[in-house]
């Protein structure tokens, strides 16, 4: 998380909000090109705008929460951790491998022929 926080950071903040407000303004241009200031276009545009923003806005700063706080506390904590996948095993020690004997996996493979 701290990574993503310090990559976050380091974005030109100045140059994103310009991008942005052009990207506005010239938007708002192409619609009073395309469908002019009758008709209350403008009115009906913000509207739909707010109610989607808000719908948004509550799905993700309200309903996801909720689902992944219910999930815990209602179906107990293996259903929310479910989708986590388990540790691996560590490997051995290097002690370990010098005890090993020298001899070829082939030959212990080999059935005996005396």
């Amino acid at each position: 998380m701290r990574r993503l926080q310090k990559h976050v950071a380091a974005w030109p903040w100045r140059r994103v909000g310009v991008l942005a407000g052009v990207s506005v303004v010239l938007a708002l241009m192409l619609v009073v090109y395309l469908f002019g200031v009758s008709d209350h276009f403008f009115g009906r545009l913000f509207s739909a705008f707010l109610v989607l923003f808000w719908l948004l806005a509550v799905t993700f700063l309200a309903v996801v929460p909720f689902v992944t706080w219910a999930t815990g506390h209602w179906f107990g904590p293996g259903w929310a951790e479910a989708s986590t996948p388990a540790p691996r095993p560590r490997r051995a020690a290097a002690g370990a491998l010098a005890t090993r004997s020298n001899s070829s996996p082939a030959s212990s493979r080999r059935p005996e022929t005396r």
